[in-house]
C-alpha cells in the first residue's frame, strides 16, 4: 500500500506539459508555503525542460520569510516584465490567477493550488491540481514529489516541513490526513536545526523598540488588549505585537494599530472561542476602509484622508466606545451586563490615558 494517495496518472499528466526547450516560471505571492511549493515544483521539472526560474510578485520583508530564503538557498527573485520576457512557460503555485491583478498578463500551464476554487473565476489552465482539503500546498507537492519517485534533499525536505507548519499553524487551524503524512515523511529528510534557526528569526534589531512602546501603550479592556504603535517601519511590526499580545493569560483578542504608506492598519488577533475578530474588524471600520477576515485573525486598512483630521488614536478609541455603547444598548447586551454585575467600562483597566478630544492633529506620531 503507498504511503500517501496515488497519484500515477497525474503526474504523467504533468510530465506530458513539459518539453525539453521549454523555459519555465513558477510564479508564486511569496509565503512560506508557497515558497516551498514552488522550490518542489522546480525539482520536479529539473533536467526535463531547458531552464526554470522561481518569480514572486511581491517582496519578503518578514525576517522569518527572509531567512527562509537565505538559509534553504531559494533563488527567488521580483517579478519584472523583463525577466518574464525570459520564459514561454508559466507555472503557479499556491494561489490561483484571479488572485491578484498580477497574474493577468500571464496565460499558466499549470496551476497547482489548495485555495477554494471560485465559481466565477475559474481556472484556465492546461494541467491543475487543486485540492481546497488540504491545510498547505506543500502537502500537495510532497504527494506529486513522492509519487513521481523524488526524494526530497535536505533543504527541500526543510522547506516544505516549515511550508505545512506555517499554513496550518502548527496544526492548530483545519488540516487535512494528509498534512499529518507529509509531515511526518519530511520530517525523516530536513535539517530541524535549520528549522529551529528559521522559525526563531521573528524579529529586526531595529523592531526592538517597538516592544517598549507598546507596553507603555497598550490598555486592558475586559479579555482584550488595545495598542495604537503611531508611524511604524512596517506593518509586520503591528502582526507580531498583535500575536505576541494575545499570549498573555486572560486576553482574548487584541488590536495593535499604527500607521504606514498614508493608512491607518489595524491588526486584530483572537482566540477564536468567544470573539470573531473578523466581523469586529467589519463592524468596527467597514464603513470606511477595507475590513474583514477570519474568526481568529482579520486585519482593517483606512485611508487617513478619511479620518476627518482625528486623531487616528482618538478615531480607533471612540469607534471601539461606540461598538461597546451598541452592545450595552442591545437587549442581549443589557443582560449580559446586568449577569455580569457591572458595566464593561467598570473592568476596563487604562494604562495610558486617552488623547482628549481637543487632539485633532493628525500627525500619527
Amino acid at each position: 500500500m503507498s504511503y500517501f494517495r496515488r497519484l500515477d496518472e497525474r503526474v504523467q499528466a504533468l510530465m506530458d506539459q513539459l518539453k525539453k526547450n521549454d523555459r519555465w516560471l513558477i510564479l508564486c505571492v511569496a509565503d512560506p508555503d508557497a515558497l516551498a511549493s514552488a522550490m518542489a515544483l522546480k525539482r520536479l521539472l529539473a533536467n526535463r525542460v531547458q531552464a526554470v526560474g522561481l518569480g514572486m510578485i511581491n517582496e519578503i520583508s518578514r525576517p522569518d520569510n527572509l531567512a527562509m530564503v537565505k538559509y534553504l538557498r531559494i533563488p527567488v527573485q521580483r517579478v519584472t516584465p523583463l525577466m518574464a520576457a525570459q520564459y514561454d512557460k508559466f507555472a503557479l503555485v499556491d494561489s490561483q490567477p484571479h488572485h491578484s491583478p498580477a497574474f493577468a498578463d500571464f496565460k499558466f500551464s499549470l496551476v497547482i493550488d489548495h485555495h477554494p476554487e471560485s465559481p466565477e473565476y475559474p481556472v484556465q489552465a492546461d494541467f491543475q491540481e487543486i485540492r481546497p482539503q488540504y491545510g498547505s500546498n506543500s502537502t500537495l507537492m510532497t504527494e506529486f514529489l513522492y509519487n513521481a519517485g523524488v526524494k526530497p534533499g535536505k533543504l527541500l525536505a526543510t522547506a516544505l516541513l516549515y511550508g505545512i507548519k506555517t499554513d496550518t499553524q502548527s496544526f492548530e487551524r483545519n488540516f487535512h490526513d494528509a498534512d499529518v503524512k507529509a509531515f511526518r515523511y519530511l520530517s525523516k529528510y530536513a535539517n530541524h536545526l535549520l528549522l529551529r534557526k528559521i522559525v526563531r528569526s521573528e524579529f529586526r534589531i531595529e523592531w526592538l523598540k517597538y516592544f517598549s512602546q507598546a507596553f507603555r501603550k497598550m490598555r486592558v479592556m475586559g479579555e482584550g488588549l488595545t495598542a495604537y504603535m503611531g508611524e511604524v517601519d512596517s506593518s509586520d511590526i503591528l502582526v507580531i505585537l498583535a500575536d505576541f499580545f494575545l499570549r498573555v493569560h486572560g486576553i482574548s483578542w487584541t488590536i495593535v494599530s499604527g500607521v504606514s504608506d498614508d493608512k491607518l492598519i489595524n491588526v486584530f488577533r483572537g482566540d477564536g472561542l468567544r470573539r470573531d475578530v473578523g466581523k469586529m474588524a467589519q463592524q468596527l471600520f467597514g464603513d470606511v476602509g477595507s475590513a474583514g477576515g477570519h474568526k481568529s485573525m482579520a486585519r482593517a486598512e483606512i485611508p487617513l484622508d478619511k479620518l476627518d483630521n482625528q486623531h487616528p488614536q482618538q478615531f480607533i478609541w471612540e469607534r471601539l466606545e461606540n461598538s461597546k455603547k451598541a452592545k450595552k444598548a442591545s437587549p442581549a447586551g443589557a443582560g449580559k451586563q446586568e449577569s455580569n454585575g457591572g458595566t464593561q467600562s467598570d473592568k476596563m483597566r487604562r494604562v495610558t490615558q486617552p488623547p482628549t478630544s481637543s487632539s485633532s492633529s493628525r500627525n500619527p506620531k
